[in-house]
């Protein structure tokens, strides 16, 4: 037993020598791999050995460099390196440079009739601005590789030069009846008395046209300023004009889009509807609504919403768009127009009673029709274009039919006058007028699309015809003037007496961007403006 335990030994023991002795060769014979590898840094080159696997940061660990906090390494820092590569240490500085720049004014021209034409009237000099920038520059090994603007501040805001020039044109001044008012280039003016005699009243430049109503008595005007405050298309506003420096009164009203107008007999109270803004296209969403409000003078006004007389709604089919009203003559009752329906509202307690369904059109684009409507001056009928598709149409709420039609605010029927007027006819009736056998008539004039297929992107002409629709006559422009009206909301005003020449009445409106004034008789056009900036016309 003794010699087999000494034999296991013995062989145990040659075992592990024999292994010491291979494992001592091993050490040696044979060194772990290794790479060379160069770095280029700030145009000098250094040569580092590494063991194979290294990393870019490894060998910039072993050449002892360090790198900035903009510095770049190509190849990338985890890059593996391998025997022969090359690396790239870049150095990037940045620095920022401020500097003062001359902002330029701008030059702006504006035209005024009552300078002879050509004449020039410097309103306000020029003067450049300052403003103050700071660049970014950025440089790789001492190299500009970039120079940004990183900030502006304005340090003198640059003046506008403003020169008026003068667009006086030789027509003929005549006389007139009542205040002719006209927006123009987003103020006022006022011609009484004669079209020689225009006063400016509102001068601000910023009236967005959308509101634009002058009180029974002539003393007060209402109107819409584009806003600057977030949220806000515009905001109502009076003017008192008794004087050249009348007051101006904010009523404390935003976004009214469709319609606002003084009750009649009153310069102090007024009724208007309300939308609210939107991001998307038209920009807005109709409330439908109608709230009275109060003011005086100095500047008091009842709380707005205090008052509803019709509380907000839907509005019907394509009720986003909204409605628009009408007064009727003795103030006690308001006509509406939506997209699918005409009706009257009590203004004494809201009540509403529908007139006539109106097929709604089918616009397809962001905008919907809402069917032009104005009172008889007896009030007892609405004139109002209709969509009138035909019999058996397989669309429609998309045909171009539209006629301007009678309705009897006292029973039923609707009374078809003029077949294929156009989508924007806008009647407005005469005042009250003596008929030849003594008794009280009154006429109506309404424009006519050219092209009624087409109505929507027509122009039209001026129509005035009989209440009975009898006695249609084409007055303006007459064939030797090319093209025709554009129709809008607003496009022209009865005279409220004869004009004193004629002793017929007339009617003013907008023709190419001017001011004209036709003989609701004889057919005689005088133009009044000539600058093309016109918009709107109001006449009482």
């Amino acid at each position: 037993m003794r010699l087999y335990h000494r034999r296991c030994f013995i062989l145990l023991l040659t075992g592990l020598c024999l292994l010491l002795a291979g494992c001592a060769g091993s050490a040696r014979g044979v060194s772990p791999a290794q790479i060379h590898v160069q770095i280029e840094v700030e145009g000098e080159i250094r040569e580092v050995d590494l063991l194979a696997g290294s990393t870019v940061q490894q060998a910039l660990n072993a050449a002892e460099l360090s790198l900035g906090t903009l510095d770049r390494v190509e190849p990338p820092l985890h890059s593996v390196l391998t025997d022969g590569d090359h690396v790239r240490v870049i150095r990037v500085e940045e620095e920022y440079v401020v500097e003062q720049a001359v902002i330029p004014f701008e030059q702006q021209t504006l035209r005024n009739e009552t300078l002879a034409i050509d004449q020039e009237l410097y309103l306000q000099r020029g003067r450049n601005g300052l403003e103050e920038i700071t660049y970014r520059r950025v440089f790789e090994d001492g190299v500009e590789v970039s120079n940004s603007i990183v900030k502006r501040v304005t340090l003198e805001e640059p003046v506008p030069e403003i020169i008026m020039i003068g667009v006086q044109s030789p027509f003929v001044t005549f006389d007139i009846p009542g205040k002719l008012v006209y927006l123009r280039d987003g103020s006022v003016w006022v011609i009484e008395g004669d079209t020689g005699s225009r006063t400016a009243v509102v001068t601000t430049g910023d009236l967005d046209g959308r509101i634009l109503a002058l009180s029974d008595d002539g003393t007060w005007l209402l109107f819409t300023r584009r806003s600057e405050v977030e949220g806000e298309i515009n905001r109502l506003w009076a003017k008192d004009l008794t004087s050249p420096e009348g007051r101006m009164v904010d009523l404390g009203v935003p976004n009214v889009v469709h319609f606002a107008d003084f009750v009649p007999g009153s310069n102090s109270k007024i009724v208007f509807s309300t939308v609210e803004p939107r991001p998307a296209a038209p920009g807005w969403q109709a409330n439908n609504d109608l709230h009275a409000l109060t003011f005086s003078p100095s500047g008091w006004t009842t709380k707005w919403g205090s008052e509803p007389v019709l509380e907000a709604n839907s509005g019907g089919v394509y009720g986003w768009w909204g409605m628009t009203f009408a007064w009727s003559p003795d103030g006690q009752q308001l006509a509406f127009s939506r997209p699918d329906r005409i009706g009257l509202i009590n203004f004494a307690d809201g009540a509403q009673t529908a007139l006539k369904n109106v097929v709604p059109l089918q616009t397809g684009a962001d905008w919907a029709w809402v069917p032009g409507i104005t009172w008889a001056p007896d009030g007892n009928f609405l004139y109002v274009v209709d969509h009138n598709p035909p019999e058996g149409s397989p669309n429609p709420e998309e045909a171009q039919v539209f006629d301007l039609v009678a309705l009897p605010v006292q029973g039923p029927g609707t009374l078809r006058l003029v077949s294929q007027s156009g989508m924007f006819s806008f009647p407005i009736t005469s005042p009250a007028l003596e008929e030849e056998n003594g008794t009280s008539g009154y006429r109506i004039a309404y424009l006519q699309a050219i092209f009624p297929d087409q109505s929507e992107t027509s122009r039209y002409r001026l129509v005035v015809m009989d209440r009975d629709g009898s006695n249609q006559r084409v007055l303006f422009p007459t064939e030797e003037r090319s093209g025709g009206i554009a129709p809008r909301q607003g496009w022209g005003a009865w005279s409220p007496a004869p004009m004193p020449a004629s002793g017929s009445h007339a009617i003013a409106l907008v023709y190419e961007g001017n001011l004209w004034i036709v003989d609701a008789s004889s057919g005689q056009a005088q133009q009044v403006t000539g600058d093309g900036l016109t918009e709107r016309v109001i006449w009482k």
